[in-house]
């Protein structure tokens, strides 16, 4: 296929001036994926290059990996491209979006066409490019339609556009076809049919029952804003009103200074309502300002429109699976936020257990945000008395009441995370991560698909979630930053950001960890140039607690630094003696983990985030690795022959004193 290289030669002006877009056609065959790039091309002034596999080698079928050269060739030379194939399922679709660079916008169309029209289309029609017509048309649409999987903009597409018919394909036609060369769509989901059609019934709290009769006094919870009020809500589960009235307003109380000029409000659609009476009535005997904390009657998804309040995050009471659904405000919220809210969740929890919160800032791409200024999500899970819903507590309310206020607690650390972040007024979409309080933590593992060396640059389909669910276990470093009080018989020191512990499985004579205090730091995915405050502060924090053990011991030399991708939930810093003399260093995975470039040193942490913004991490390939002394370099076979060789191995640590990454008595870091 050639490309006309005329008026947009590489590197010219024009190919600057040019948005380029890859439109990834998804459809089964007959959908009329050829018939829309023919016409857009048709009609459209931008250069467009139509990448078809039936007619890629010289008019006759091709491969992917032609499909591909092609369109990164049309792509260097300025075009746009249409990738012309079936693209059913993720893992087709997945090579196209890693062509073009950052500013090359990704977009899907989806011809979701029914498959008895598609049957036909391809049964009738004759001298086709892949030869597939006549009955065997219909053998292979019937064969590949189960497998069809609708893409997700966490894939890496930027826009993602469904057609359920001919009407809706003529307009996307249009719609492409009226691009000029420097036009842009907007970003988001568009057309997609709603997974779930029931309406709002009325916005619920934790602990109340739904009327489903349509006579309910549902309940909200609370939530707070930023400058102004930002809306909240609770969940239904049959819990006690008096209880719960009396958690709320102790919860409130308790964080009502930790949210600045913030407030938080509560929100009920009933005029009705015991539970806004009762909280209201409760709040006004504990003198809390009502400025600072209110009730409100109204729809909580159009709180800025109905109410003139400017709610910027909003808790939503939801189910475990943190799915759309169920009615209520659960339903409300995931609809009022389109299908960007559901994209967004699943990047930073698969599932909630009873006490449990995560906070998701809302994709711009949302007609909430832009609708009623919505710029948070907070979905949280209560408990539940209500015996025809799962994991009821069957009147157990000693553990109903320690739920709700671990629930209530971990949406205000939640939400005092967004309007206070470190050292930033201005961190709204930073801080999103699940706060599991410790109880409660029914999560499943699922790790983090980071980067093998890239950056991290928040593409989800490349880089993974930046979050995880973590495993109980993994839980305690972050227990510790939210509680350090709790936990004083094993802290060294503790400040408003950072606190100081002794590794509880030390991998070396002195083994110490800096904690960040910063709510939704889980690690350093999470970590952008905003944090350089941050990360400073942990550097120094190291540094000194090096030097006073280095005063104790002035045979000790020590590295700063912090695992790409970390075991334990909570960013982190090691401060590791080099010795590497414990019983805990096992195994080969954890040699590796403090020798390779999975290792980031702090220097070279900040001076990233100084630099770019952002960082590179290394990935688990490098614990393919062999056991080699840090020192000297040589080889060994095994763990135990590797720390013996250790023991007697006193050659410098040349590597790390040339690029200032070892502390020791005679000198440490270059500042």
């Amino acid at each position: 296929m050639e490309i006309d290289q005329r008026n947009t030669p590489p590197g010219g002006k024009k190919r600057e001036e040019l948005k380029q877009i890859i439109v990834v056609l998804i459809g089964l065959p007959g959908s009329g994926k050829s018939t829309f790039c023919e016409e857009v091309a048709k009609i459209s002034n931008r250069p467009w290059v139509r990448v078809c596999q039936d007619a890629i080698n010289n008019g006759k079928s091709g491969t992917k990996i032609m499909c591909l050269s092609v369109a990164a060739a049309a792509l260097e030379y300025g075009k746009s491209v249409l990738i012309d194939r079936c693209n059913i399922d993720k893992e087709q679709r997945a090579d196209f979006l890693k062509l073009g660079g950052s500013e090359t916008e990704k977009h899907a169309v989806v011809l979701d066409l029914p498959n008895s029209l598609c049957i036909s289309r391809s049964v009738k029609r004759s001298g086709h490019e892949g030869k597939l017509q006549g009955g065997r048309a219909a053998q292979v649409v019937n064969h590949m339609a189960p497998k069809k999987e609708l893409p997700k903009l966490s894939e890496g597409f930027n826009r993602i556009m469904f057609c359920y018919n001919e009407k809706d394909v003529k307009e996307a036609i249009k719609l492409y076809g009226s691009l000029s060369l420097c036009d842009s769509l907007p970003f988001g989901c568009f057309g997609q049919k709603s997974v779930d059609s029931m309406v709002q019934v009325g916005i619920r709290s934790f602990f109340k029952k739904q009327d489903t009769s349509g006579n309910a006094k549902s309940v909200p919870e609370d939530s707070g804003n930023q400058g102004a009020e930002a809306g909240s809500h609770t969940a239904d589960f049959q819990f006690d009103l008096e209880k719960a009235s009396d958690i709320i307003v102790e919860q409130v109380e308790e964080y009502i200074g930790r949210i600045g000029e913030a407030k938080l409000v509560m929100v009920d659609l009933s005029h009705g309502s015991k539970i806004l009476s009762l909280v209201k009535t409760k709040a006004a005997k504990k003198n809390i300002d009502s400025n600072k904390f209110s009730t409100f009657v109204g729809d909580i998804t159009q709180l800025r429109s109905c109410g003139g309040l400017s709610c910027n995050v909003i808790a939503n009471p939801t189910n475990w699976e943190i799915k759309p659904g169920g009615g209520g405000v659960n339903a409300a919220v995931f609809k009022a936020a389109g299908f960007v809210l559901e994209v967004a969740t699943k990047e930073r929890a698969e599932k909630l257990a009873a006490g449990e919160c995560v906070v998701v800032p809302l994709p711009s791409s949302s007609p909430w945000f832009g609708a009623e200024g919505v710029t948070h999500v907070i979905h949280v899970l209560g408990p539940n008395m209500n015996p025809k819903r799962p994991n009821c507590l069957k009147d157990d309310y000693t553990k109903g009441c320690k739920i709700l206020r671990e629930a209530y607690s971990s949406l205000f650390e939640g939400f005092a995370s967004i309007v206070k972040p470190y050292g930033n007024k201005d961190q709204n979409g930073k801080r999103a991560a699940a706060y599991v309080p410790e109880n409660n933590k029914k999560t499943k593992d699922s790790s983090s698909s980071l980067s093998k060396s890239g950056v991290n640059n928040r593409n989800q389909d490349e880089q993974g979630s930046n979050t995880k669910t973590w495993n109980p276990w993994a839980q305690a470093l972050h227990k510790i930053a939210m509680s350090p009080d709790s936990h004083k018989d094993i802290v060294l020191e503790v400040s408003d950001h950072v606190v100081v512990i002794k590794d509880s499985y030390p991998k070396a004579q002195q083994h110490l960890l800096v904690i960040a205090r910063c709510h939704g730091l889980d690690s350093l995915a999470d970590v952008s140039g905003e944090d350089i405050p941050l990360m400073k502060e942990m550097h120094d924090v190291g540094l000194k607690w090096a030097e006073k053990l280095i005063l104790e011991n002035n045979s000790l030399e020590f590295r700063l630094g912090y695992h790409s991708i970390p075991s334990m939930r909570q960013l982190h810093l090691h401060v590791i003696s080099q010795d590497f003399d414990s019983t805990h260093l096992k195994n080969k995975k954890h040699w590796l983990s403090f020798n390779t470039p999975f290792f980031l040193d702090s220097v070279n942490v900040v001076k990233q985030l100084e630099e770019a913004g952002e960082l590179r991490l290394g990935n688990e390939s490098f614990f393919d690795g062999v056991l080699r002394c840090h020192r000297c370099l040589s080889v060994n076979p095994n763990m135990p022959k590797l720390k013996n060789h250790l023991r007697s191995c006193k050659d410098p640590l040349t590597f790390l004193i040339q690029n200032g990454y070892l502390i020791s008595s005679e000198g440490k870091y270059s500042r």
